[in-house]
Formats: structure tokens, C-alpha cells, sequence
């Protein structure tokens, strides 16, 4: 058996030593093309924006009081009694949720809103200690212990604020934690939108 019957024409191996070089630079190409062209991660598109809140019946964080009184959960209901509703998403364990807090607390002074929580996949005594280490600003606070609401909402990862309508739809969403650019520039509005 002879060396030109087991190995291809010389052209031939030269090609196929190619393609996996091809392949590389191509998909090399289109990282950096999504690296520099992706835009801004926290506008992402969110499928439910015009559509009704997903069904829901969270129950509250155990022990979770606000003025002595015990803090309720969250359910689909709750959405369609009139007026903005500003749901943000969060966690204990989630280091953006503690840098957006004060944010949070900042919105819930102004009153613009009901401002209702979704505590995400976290521990009942860790959550508790969070509310109270930084402050509650939460009207109700619903708990997500396996995370099957988030996902019902489109949440990408913690923290995520959505806006909702006084008919129970969602009109906006903001990914990322907030800060006084978020705050002013995009939740401000979008509640006053959502008001009209």
C-alpha cells in the first residue's frame, strides 16, 4: 500500500488543514463584532412588555413586618386594584441588589408608586436580615423560593425592575441594578408614562 493511496492529493489536505482555521476566524469575527456592536446589556427585550403580569401567587416572607404590621405576598391580583406598580426583583446573595438599595429606598419615599418585591431564590432568614440591614421599601413582598416566577416574568438574573399599568400590564423593564442615572432617566419616566 502505498503513501498516495491512504493520504489525499496534497490541494485537498490543504483545505481541510483550512476549514477548522475558516471556522476559527469566522466565529472569532462575529465575538468581537457582538463585543463591540452588542449595545448596551441592560436593554434587553423583554417578550412581555404590553402583556398582562404572569399568573402568580407568591406567598410573603415569613416574619417580614413594615410598621408592625405583617408585610403581605404578591399575586396576580394585586396588579389590577389601579395605579403603578414598580416590581424589582432581588436577592439577598446578590451583590447589584445591595448597591441598588438605596435606589430602591430613594423611589419609595417619593411615592410615585407601589413598589412591591419578588425575592428571588433565597434564603427566608438571609432575606429578612437583608430588609433589615438596609431597609425595606417594599409594599408587599412575594417569595420566589424555586425561581418558576422569575421565569414566568423573563428575568434574565437579579436584580431586574419591571413597570407595570394600573390594568395589571407591563409596560417597561429595567435590567441591572439602579442608580441615580436609572433612577432619574428611566424609572421616573416610566412610571409617570405608565400613570397616564
Amino acid at each position: 500500500m502505498s503513501n498516495s493511496q491512504t493520504l489525499p492529493p496534497a490541494p485537498r489536505r490543504r483545505a481541510l488543514v483550512l476549514i477548522p482555521l475558516i471556522v476559527f476566524a469566522a466565529l472569532a469575527g462575529l465575538f468581537l463584532y457582538q463585543l463591540q456592536g452588542g449595545g448596551d446589556p441592560s436593554t434587553l427585550p423583554s417578550a412581555l412588555i404590553g402583556k398582562p403580569v404572569p399568573e402568580m401567587k407568591l406567598a410573603p416572607l415569613v416574619e417580614l413586618t413594615r410598621d408592625g404590621k405583617p408585610v403581605p405576598g404578591l399575586a396576580t391580583a394585586d396588579f389590577k386594584a389601579g395605579g403603578v406598580t414598580v416590581v424589582n426583583v432581588f436577592a439577598s446573595w446578590c451583590g447589584p441588589c445591595q448597591e441598588e438599595h438605596p435606589e430602591l429606598m430613594k423611589f419609595a419615599a417619593m411615592k410615585k408608586a407601589r413598589l412591591v418585591g419578588i425575592n428571588y431564590k433565597d434564603d427566608p432568614d438571609n432575606a429578612r436580615r437583608f430588609l433589615g440591614t438596609f431597609g425595606s421599601p417594599y409594599d408587599a413582598v412575594g417569595v420566589d423560593a424555586n425561581g418558576r416566577s422569575a421565569i414566568d416574568w423573563g428575568v434574565y438574573g437579579v436584580p431586574e425592575t419591571f413597570i407595570v399599568n394600573g390594568k395589571g400590564e407591563i409596560v417597561d423593564k429595567i435590567v441591572g441594578p439602579l442608580d441615580d442615572d436609572k433612577l432619574a432617566n428611566k424609572l421616573l419616566p416610566a412610571v409617570e408614562a405608565a400613570s397616564r
